[in-house]
């Protein structure tokens, strides 16, 4: 495993790169988390470079997560990841979605929140590859039972690559991670 530094602008290209590296090397799908766009756009030229730009799946978050109508990818990257050909999959957060407007109401700990807490402790981005992993398969965008690559990050940008076989949301706990290929430390 590569230890990448926290908060470090530089681990977005490293991680991508570990990630599409690995993707070629499983001939698996490339799954990248995004907010803004702008990591799934430096993930669509990475994947373009690589030959592999067919198998990246990009993963944003619900609209209404950033406000009303807004998802918050940036109008420029929509548009550049549109004229790329890059498959967006917009999605409800697996370990958050409806049980943070619980929490957030009634100021307790929910089932699902537990999970994401957990994995935590490895990084930010594990919890992150693990969701958006569970997304793409709820979403018919992955194969069922196929190990996948992705990559989720802390905050901004990329910085932790996870080999794992998703599960469906609705059997979260037959997901296997396999590897993991670099995180922050």
């Amino acid at each position: 495993m590569v230890a990448l530094t926290l908060n470090d602008k530089g681990n977005t290209a490293r991680a991508l790169d570990i990630a599409a590296d690995e993707a070629i090397r499983l001939g698996s799908p490339l799954l990248v988390a995004t907010s803004s766009g702008e990591t799934a756009v430096a993930a669509a030229r990475v994947a373009r470079d690589k030959g592999i730009a067919e198998r990246l799946v990009i993963i944003s978050s619900v609209y209404g997560s950033r406000g009303p109508d807004d998802n918050g990818m940036k109008e420029e990257f929509k548009k550049e990841l549109d004229e790329a050909n890059v498959r967006i999959v917009t999605a409800a957060h697996v370990l958050s979605g409806a049980e943070r407007a619980m929490s957030t109401k009634f100021r307790g700990v929910y089932p699902v929140e537990i999970i994401a807490h957990t994995l935590r402790m490895f990084s930010q981005g594990v919890k992150v590859t693990v969701e958006i992993a569970a997304m793409a398969l709820d979403a018919g965008a992955i194969r069922h039972g196929s190990p996948v690559v992705a990559v989720g990050g802390t905050g901004r940008g990329a910085d932790t690559v996870v080999v794992l076989t998703p599960a469906y949301t609705q059997d979260i706990f037959s997901t296997k991670v396999h590897e993991i290929l670099c995180k922050p430390y």
